[in-house]
Formats: C-alpha cells, sequence, structure tokens
C-alpha cells in the first residue's frame, strides 16, 4: 500500500506533485487545519501530514492519528506541534531549517535600516502631505556596533551582512566556535558584554527555557542609552511590558518587532509607539521562501516515507538518503542486540552503555543508539520505535552511555551493549558482515560466531555433558523443530551457552519444563524472538 499524505494548510502545487512523483498518495485540503473537528476526523487515515503554522498538531489530534509517521513543517517554527506527545507516539516531526533563513536574515536588516533613519514613520507622515524634514533626524549604520545574539543558520547571515555594511559585528552562542567566528568576521562575547558595547541588538536564537525573556528590564539596564533592539526570531525573548517601558523613557531608542508573546496580535502595548518598527510575523514571507520551504519539506516527508532517510527532524537523528543503505542493516542489528538483552533481563535496568568499535564509530552513532534503545524496551513497551526510544528510557530515569573506540579486535566494527542492574551486568555483542545479517559475537563475555534467526532458544548452564542431549529430547517430544544451533563456552567446565535456531517460537509450557531443570540455569527467560526486535 502507498505512503497517504495530507496537506493540511496551503503549499505550493509543485510541493503537491513532488509527493505524487514519489508514488505517494496526496490529499491537499488547504484550509483543514482550520476546521479541528474535521481534520480530527480524518488524520486517522493518514501516514504523513504536511503543514504550515495554521494547523495545530495537538495531543488529542496525535492519539487520533493511528497510522501517522511524519508531520513535516513548512518553515522553521514548530511551536505549532506537541513535540513530547509526537515523540512519545512514535512520530517524527521534521521542519525546514534552512528554506527561509536568507528571508528571515534579510527582513532583520530591513528592520536595522528602517530604525536607522524611521522610514516607516517618514513614510506616512509624507504620505499626510507633511514635508517633517527636521523630525526625522536618522542615523548612519556604517561604525556601528551590532551584537548578534545567535549565531547559527539565521545569525550567521545577519552577521555577514552586517560586516558586508562595514558595522563592528560582535556575537554571542555557546556553540561559535572560534574558527567559525573568524570566518564568519565577528568577535565573540559573553551575552553582557554584547548588551553592554552594541549600538544595534538582533536576536536569533530559538525560544527555550534559557532564552526566554533573555532581554527584560534587568537586561535593558546593561546596554548603551540609544540602544535599537531587533526581534526577527521568536516572541518570548523580549519583555514586551519591560521594552514598552525602556522605549518611553529613552533609554532604548527604536525597536523592530516581527514576533509577539501572543500571536496573532490584535494589540499590543507596543502598537502606536513612534519608535516601534511592528510587521505581522513575515521573516520569512517572501515568495521564494514559501516555495523553498514547501518543496523542501516535501521531498523530506517522501524520502522519509519511501526510503526511510530522515531529514531536520526535531526528534529523531538524520539519516541522511546515501547513509541509509549502509546504516540500516546497523540499524538492525542494534535493534536486535537491545532486543536479547530486553528479553533476558527482569531486573529494572538501571544503566546503558553502548560501545561503537572500529567502523561503527565513524557511523551515525545517535541513530544506532535510538535503534539499540528502542529493542531495548520492546519487551515492555510494544509500539516503542526509535523516535519515542530515548523518551521512554529518560522517563524510566535510565542513565545512557555512548563510548567510540579505533578498532581493536579481528572485526572491522562491532557494537557492544552492556546493561547494569542492581544486582547484575549483562552484555552482548555484534556485528554485520558482508551479506548485511546480524550476528552474535560475544554473548555474557562468551565469543560465538550466530547468525540472529527469527526465533531462536537461549540457554545458559554450567559446562558439562548432557546439556545438548537434553535440549533436543524435550524439543523432540514437544514438537519443536530444531533447524541449527550455535554453542559457546568460556573454558572447559566454566560457563556455556547455547543458541537453538527454531522453526517456529518455543512455548511457554516447554520453557517451564527447562527451567526445572537443575542442569540449565532457570534465572533467565530462555525464549528469544527476532519478531519482538
Amino acid at each position: 500500500m502507498a505512503p497517504r499524505v495530507l496537506v493540511s494548510d496551503k503549499l505550493s502545487t509543485t510541493a503537491v506533485q513532488i509527493f505524487k512523483n514519489h508514488g505517494i498518495e496526496v490529499d491537499y485540503l488547504p484550509d483543514l487545519g482550520k476546521d479541528k473537528e474535521k481534520l480530527l476526523e480524518v488524520i486517522g487515515q493518514y501516514d504523513g501530514l504536511a503543514i504550515r503554522s495554521a494547523t495545530k498538531v495537538t495531543e488529542k489530534l496525535i492519539n487520533a492519528a493511528t497510522r501517522l509517521k511524519v508531520v513535516g513543517r513548512a518553515g522553521i517554527g514548530v511551536d505549532n506541534v506537541d513535540i513530547p506527545a509526537a515523540s512519545r507516539r512514535g512520530i517524527i516531526v521534521m521542519n525546514t531549517p534552512f528554506g527561509n533563513s536568507i528571508t528571515t536574515a534579510e527582513h532583520a536588516v530591513a528592520m536595522i535600516f528602517a530604525l536607522a533613519r524611521q522610514i516607516p514613520e517618514a513614510n506616512a507622515s509624507t504620505h499626510a502631505g507633511k514635508w517633517e524634514k527636521n523630525r526625522f533626524m536618522g542615523i548612519e549604520i556604517t561604525g556601528k556596533t551590532l551584537g548578534v545574539v545567535g549565531c547559527g543558520n539565521i545569525g550567521s547571515i545577519v552577521a555577514t551582512r552586517g560586516v558586508g555594511l562595514k558595522m563592528h559585528v560582535i556575537a554571542f552562542d555557546p556553540f561559535l566556535s572560534d574558527s567559525r567566528a573568524e570566518e564568519l568576521g565577528v568577535v565573540k562575547v559573553e551575552l553582557d558584554e554584547l548588551f553592554a558595547r552594541a549600538d544595534f541588538i538582533t536576536l536569533h536564537t530559538p525560544l527555550t527555557d534559557k532564552t526566554r525573556n533573555i532581554i527584560d528590564a534587568a537586561a535593558i539596564a546593561k546596554m548603551k542609552d540609544g540602544v535599537r533592539i531587533i526581534n526577527c526570531a521568536r516572541g518570548g525573548l523580549v519583555v514586551e511590558a519591560d521594552l514598552v517601558a525602556a522605549l518611553k523613557s529613552g533609554k532604548v531608542a527604536g525597536a523592530g518587532v516581527d514576533v509577539f508573546e501572543v500571536e496573532p496580535a490584535e494589540s499590543n502595548p507596543l502598537f502606536g509607539m513612534e519608535n516601534v518598527v511592528a510587521t505581522p510575523h513575515l521573516g520569512a514571507s517572501t515568495t521564494e521562501a514559501q516555495e523553498n520551504v514547501a518543496l523542501q519539506v516535501a521531498e523530506q516527508m517522501s524520502d522519509y516515507l519511501i526510503k526511510g532517510a530522515v531529514s531536520n527532524a526535531i526528534n529523531m537523528p538524520s539519516i541522511t538518503a546515501e547513509e541509509a543503505p549502509r546504516l540500516k542493516p546497523f540499524v538492525k542489528l542494534a535493534e536486535v542486540l537491545g532486543a536479547f538483552v530486553g528479553q533476558v533481563t527482569e531486573d529494572p535496568i538501571k544503566e546503558v552503555e553502548i560501545l561503537f568499535d572500529g567502523s561503527t564509530a565513524t557511523m551515525n552513532t545517535r541513530a544506532l543508539v535510538s535503534a539499540t534503545l528502542a529493542g531495548l524496551i520492546r519487551p515492555q513497551v510494544s509500539d516503542v520505535n526509535m523516535v519515542s526510544a530515548p523518551i521512554m528510557v529518560k522517563e524510566r530515569g535510565i542513565i545512557v552511555a555512548e563510548v567510540k573506540r579505533d578498532k581493536s579486535g579481528v572485526f572491522d566494527g562491532y557494537i557492544k551493549l552492556t546493561v547494569k542492574t542492581e544486582h547484575m551486568t549483562r552484555s552482548i555483542a555484534g556485528t554485520c558482515f558482508s551479506d548485511h545479517k546480524p550476528r552474535f559475537i560475544q554473548i555474557k563475555g562468551i565469543n560465538l560466531d550466530a547468525e540472529v534467526g527469527q526465533h531462536m532458544l537461549y540457554t545458559t548452564n554450567a559446562d558439562a555433558p548432557g546439556i545438548i542431549g537434553l535440549l533436543g529430547t524435550v524439543c523432540g517430544e514437544n514438537g519443536v523443530n530444531i533447524a541449527n544451533f550455535q554453542l559457546g563456552r568460556n573454558r572447559p567446565g566454566g560457563d556455556a551457552i547455547a543458541l537453538l535456531y527454531l522453526d517456529a517460537p518455543f512455548p511457554e509450557k516447554v520453557l517451564d519444563q527447562l527451567r526445572a531443570h537443575k542442569s540449565i540455569d532457570s534465572a533467565k527467560p530462555l525464549h528469544f524472538d527476532v519478531g519482538a526486535a
């Protein structure tokens, strides 16, 4: 069955055609996003949902979306999507962070010019037949200091435009490296220094708990008298009441505001102030940007639904279309390793360590970690996947550590999973050969070479004669056919393991027979079903 996508907001017809070109059924209903009840009624029919800002993807909608695998936001902001709820349900949320970067950056630069020369007020005055040449005394921006808060995709473009305008550009961003700052031609500073030095301050940071109200009365008090503030990023970064007070006092000479604490902003204390340039969230509103983000989200969603490639996901590691074929067998391996340990571990898991050795350390290990965790908790939560697993593991208080190292053994690369409970530590390692099939190479510290079968019987016991005969007898008496088997031990007379490959799941009543036998370690579940991985 072909995947089915609903477009519930206005996207270009070219974007709709992209879905069709990939063999995806698409329903283009651009006004449906505004009809919450109708959307709720039909959402269960779709694998993908393509939106802009009008559609509100609430927890209620997500719970009704029984088939939904991906939500694609044509634009950067995902404030209208309940990401935690989507993650718990295993739904990928994608955005398009680069499609409107230039457009938003240019809007911020336009705000700088508008504030410096009071263009909106001068325009209104002139249209009104006045000639108030002396009223609108502006300032030059050449030689002024531009402070950029957040130097990511958009902020870095604004910074380079500022450099081109012969401004002195300083930037605050905890993730900005010295080499990147040098490349952009900006000077890295701490936030308080930026406040103290900047003539213009422009915000380009997401709204998080750390950035909310980043500009308040205390921050404004640290700024130059006559500073000008631009916010084309997110409402909530600036305390609007504090900004209004500073504008009235003259501490802040002007503000360019494209985003507001409450949107749509039909009333706001900033409205009507002569030294405020206000626009209705136009940062991404150009013909080019709207087309770019629509095409980009259609390609991203199509790549995921058809190829399994993940791009620009908010709640899932990205997997490019190029790396997906190479990564896919190791994703399966990671899930199998997790599922094996999850099925043979009864006590609550406290810690998880995932070791990537050799070639696996160069892969997309974030995706492999997510796959491992999904397999690990799937025996308890059947509908978990790579999106929801990290959330569920975190909610359970399990500590996860990822380790990478250079090749250390005979294998080009392998993955080793170690889990700790209050009473024990258990580990398993595996790799993939050229046939791309997952293989176990170590269980409980015992080396072996075992393909992963669909249904397997796993036993641990003291190395002693008669175990294989016992297993064969019990299986034969209960009509369970053994297709193959693998054995391993750490030393003669020491610990031993057996893996029996079966044609069907091992009946629970037969497991009880084995557990009751004194030669078999009765403390561990014995049946491993890869169908659960």
